[in-house]
């Protein structure tokens, strides 16, 4: 099992920046992989950016290239996602979540942080 906890949500108005924090826990040698996902009222939750622990190769969605950017601390078991020029569109629950295997599904998932950007 691996335990995740997300922090660093909060209200930003249009522009503004927020940077969430993702600490896994418990046996995150089996992680190959972390991602961040997000799910607005209404929608469906969505792919927004994920990084590999070993090599640190990082993807994005298209709707958040250029604004926000995956990071790691393998010392601290962290991950994290910054988020600058922020939108009122990006307003939703983040999510951190850890995958086991190269590709496929993830296996752990945080219990989100609510991120509202006004505009």
């Amino acid at each position: 099992q691996v335990q995740l906890v997300e922090s660093g949500g909060g209200l930003v108005q249009a522009g503004g920046s927020l940077r969430l924090s993702c600490a896994a826990s418990g046996r995150t040698f089996s992680s190959y992989a972390m991602g961040w996902f997000r799910q607005a009222p209404g929608k469906e939750r969505e792919f927004v950016a994920r990084i590999t622990w070993s090599s640190g190769l990082a993807r994005y969605a298209d709707s958040v290239k250029g604004r926000f950017t995956i990071s790691k601390d393998n010392a601290k078991n962290t991950v994290y996602l910054q988020m600058n020029r922020l939108k009122p569109e990006d307003t939703a629950v983040y999510y951190c979540a850890s995958r086991c295997g190269t590709v496929g599904d993830y296996d752990f998932w945080g219990q989100g942080t609510q991120v509202t950007v006004s505009s």
